[in-house]
């Protein structure tokens, strides 16, 4: 003897489903979103743009017509900006002080978010809550005891003393940031490599860390945003000009010019200054993309 078993779904809504099917509430919230985030969109990318359009003006087309194409499409303003006002020197000094600071800190900070992750010893979690107490640190408590330091190093004005403070500020964020993902991680996958004969490093280096590449690509990205615009630590601790970061060289810039300011010129140097913030980004987004199973996979 059988039985018809009738079974009841729920209704659901396909991608193709008209807009009469989907619930009324589910379109009040979609039309909100889109509202909020286009509105959102416009006050970030209407100053980027107005920016972008200035830097090819004249300062007196810019007060004449400010929200009117330039005149004359022409690189003058980056050209100047990049030779005579010194923004090419800012620019690679900034470059080589955020990348090695940046590369030290991933470098350390995985390293010692794994080590305080997956391994218990005396100590541990007092050196991880000692890393948490960093992050509630304000930095311009520090700059009087930094100057000091540095000083007595022999490090105060150099590009060396400005990455070495990079990296003792942005190490805590670092560990902070990478220690719940390798917590997490899986055991048998570090089981697995030390059966197949993998040594602490090698295990680290090749198995644990490609799986954390989402992680690390965020906290790259969060690094790299707040050292590359950082102007407080090295305004106090690095006042020679030929070791200006591109913050201290638009503000030298600005505050050498005072009424005769150029204003092609400084929003030319402006965009130099964010181009590199939204490269990274398009790279590193791509990594954001991934997953722990896309690691463990290889």
């Amino acid at each position: 003897m059988t039985t018809d078993v009738t079974e009841t779904t729920h209704p659901t809504i396909a991608d193709g489903d008209s807009p009469e099917h989907v619930p009324a509430g589910d379109r009040v919230v979609a039309t909100v979103s889109h509202v909020v985030l286009a509105f959102w969109s416009l006050l970030v990318l209407a100053p980027l743009l107005w920016t972008l359009l200035s830097s090819f003006k004249t300062s007196s087309e810019i007060f004449a017509s400010p929200f009117k194409l330039p005149a004359d499409w022409n690189f003058d303003n980056y050209v100047s900006a990049w030779t005579a006002q010194d923004i090419g020197r800012y620019f690679l000094n900034t470059v080589i002080v955020v990348g090695c600071a940046l590369t030290i800190v991933m470098i350390l900070g995985s390293m010692c978010a794994y080590v305080l992750a997956r391994y218990s010893f005396w100590g541990s979690r007092f050196i991880y809550y000692l890393m948490l107490a960093g992050l509630t640190f304000p930095i311009f408590m520090a700059i009087v005891p930094l100057f000091f330091v540095l000083k007595n190093i022999g490090l105060l004005n150099t590009l060396p003393g400005l990455i070495i403070t990079y990296v003792a500020f942005a190490l805590p964020f670092t560990v902070f940031f990478l220690y719940p993902f390798f917590k997490a991680l899986p055991d048998e996958i570090a089981e697995a490599a030390e059966v197949d004969g993998a040594g602490e490093w090698r295990k680290f280096f090749q198995v644990m860390l490609p799986m954390a590449k989402p992680a690390m690509a965020s906290v790259a990205i969060f690094n790299f945003l707040g050292l590359w615009n950082q102007f407080l630590l090295p305004v106090a601790l690095n006042t020679k000009r030929d070791n200006y970061v591109l913050s201290q060289g638009l503000a030298y810039f600005a505050s050498q010019a005072g009424y005769n300011v150029d204003y092609g010129r400084l929003f030319a140097a402006v965009v130099i200054t964010v181009v590199p913030v939204l490269v990274v980004y398009a790279i590193f987004q791509r990594q954001l993309q991934g997953s722990v199973t896309q690691g463990s996979s290889k």
